[in-house]
């Protein structure tokens, strides 16, 4: 089955069957459209999707674009990046438009892999803001950053409040009776995700009084076996800890996993709090208290703008989407 066959049956030329297909309806009246429509669905024809992007100059593909990754890691690796794929999935899904996915070490590699595919536009998770100029200046297409700090540049930008989490984190400790906290987080940066949380950590604790200083900071990636030691080196420092504070869930876990290896409880020896709300905090024995985002939605804010722009709007915009503390049972109430 064809287009020609199609228009043979229908009485009509091969280019009213490729209007109706293409979605040129005024160019048809309403008993042909339904004719050609009866026909299709009759015989099962399915058109050539790379014939129709070409003649209308879409393919119906939007990027999303994972960085950072070395060549032995996967998606899979962190929850965080596995549930914001997931949902921008389903809401490109929702669109009728397909999903191109690719994890890259180098941000700048997806220039020439865009350069080849024909995509309607592109999201990019995380990128930091030195490579946000070069991957403008190189690829133009509507694309929608996640994550992303890069105030000198004219991008659409969804992230949440990094700075009120890292406030709430400690907050939420300090309020709890805890004066001893360790803080467990990727390498600070200048700017970024990671800065903008430990600010309103380090803010937090300036206001109540609680000291801290460097030596309360561990250093880790966002790997659970890594984020295991850290919690053993914890568990064995003795710096006289109450409390720890993570930048994610998936480190929290980890962390959790070590002190219970040396023999610590959480809460009752020591209290955790993730930043995140994955849905796997539920899964923990304890449960983890967390700083909760809204994936889904940043997920949908995120793919509304981009919709826009694909559908011809111009425009800059940072979002950032708010955020709160969900309490469970990794934090012990120290007053009595």
């Amino acid at each position: 089955m064809n287009i020609k066959t199609i228009a043979k049956q229908a009485g009509v030329s091969t280019a009213t069957v490729s209007n109706v297909i293409n979605g040129n309806y005024g160019k048809v009246s309403a008993e042909t459209r339904r004719k050609i429509e009866d026909i299709i669905k009759e015989t099962g024809y399915k058109p050539n999707v790379m014939a129709r992007s070409l003649v209308k100059k879409e393919s119906r593909l939007i990027g999303v674009v994972v960085p950072y990754m070395g060549k032995d890691d996967t998606f899979f690796d962190n929850p965080y990046t596995a549930q914001i794929i997931a949902s921008l999935e389903q809401y490109i899904r929702s669109r009728d438009y397909y999903m191109m996915l690719r994890c890259v070490g180098d941000p700048k590699e997806i220039v020439t892999i865009f350069s080849s595919w024909n995509v309607d536009g592109a999201f990019f998770l995380g990128i930091v803001k030195e490579e946000v100029h070069e991957i403008k200046k190189s690829i133009d297409i509507p694309m929608v950053f996640l994550d992303t700090y890069a105030p000198d540049e004219k991008i659409v930008n969804v992230g949440i409040e990094d700075y009120r989490g890292g406030y709430l984190s400690a907050r939420y400790l300090i309020g709890k009776g805890h004066k001893k906290i360790a803080l467990v987080t990727p390498q600070i940066t200048d700017e970024g995700v990671i800065r903008e949380r430990y600010n309103g950590f380090l803010k937090a604790c300036e206001e109540a009084g609680v000291e801290f200083t460097k030596k309360d900071i561990f250093n880790t990636d966002t790997y659970y076996k890594n984020a295991i030691q850290v919690g053993q080196d914890i568990a064995f420092g003795g710096g006289g800890y109450t409390a720890i504070a993570c930048m994610s869930d998936l480190v929290a876990f980890g962390v959790t996993e070590g002190l219970k290896q040396c023999g610590m409880k959480v809460p009752a020896d020591i209290s955790v709090i993730g930043f995140d709300n994955l849905k796997d905090c539920e899964l923990l024995t304890p449960k983890l208290t967390s700083i909760a985002q809204d994936i889904e939605l940043k997920a949908q804010r995120a793919g509304d703008h981009l919709f826009k722009m694909i559908g011809g709007a111009d425009f800059a915009f940072d979002e950032k989407l708010p955020i709160r503390v969900v309490e469970r049972q990794s934090v012990r109430n120290l007053i009595e």
